[in-house]
């Protein structure tokens, strides 16, 4: 593909996506002064990909290039848990962001969630945690966990029935799928 069909590709396609980038990065990195970095380094992640190949639909292609470069910024950082901060209030929370409440009981449903997905059976832990937290597709977590597509079915339902059972008491949430 020529530069100027990229570029154009590129400018009709992803710049206006920025303010919606910008609200998703700001959202889910702690530290507002790196939101401009990373959201460049998005710009160039994506442009560096559509050079081989141009993604249809540019919007979710984004938002997960996005996505995996919090996740692979957060693994490289080693950053420490919440639980480990006695006073979350010294953090500095801007005022915008939800209060101590809405905090507490975010807190309390992530406790919730990590001692729910320790009691699933180890492969279908990793099936789960790489399907809803990394975003991969089941194609992919198959790869990467070198069983077929139909195994990754069975441990993604498992799943999601058991973290139903110790979440909701056995009530899934009719909008959680896997």
């Amino acid at each position: 593909m020529a530069a100027t069909d990229l570029d154009t590709w590129f400018v009709r396609e992803v710049l206006p996506l920025e303010a919606a980038l910008m609200q998703f990065l700001r959202r889910s990195w702690r530290n507002r002064a790196d939101v401009d970095d990373l959201c460049q380094e998005v710009y160039v992640r994506v442009y560096e990909a559509a050079q081989k190949e141009i993604p249809d639909p540019a919007r979710p292609f984004v938002f997960a290039v996005a996505r995996n470069l919090i996740i692979n910024r957060v693994r490289r950082e080693h950053i420490v848990p919440i639980e480990t901060f006695g006073d979350l209030d010294a953090l500095a929370i801007a005022a915008d962001e939800p209060g101590p409440d809405r905090n507490a009981i975010a807190r309390e449903e992530l406790r919730r969630l990590q001692a729910a997905l320790d009691r699933l059976p180890p492969r279908c832990r990793e099936a789960v945690v790489l399907k809803k937290i990394e975003g991969l597709s089941r194609k992919e977590i198959a790869q990467r966990m070198n069983i077929g597509e139909d195994t990754v079915h069975r441990h993604l339902t498992e799943g999601r029935l058991a973290l139903a059972d110790l979440l909701y008491a056995g009530k899934p949430d009719p909008d959680w799928t896997i």
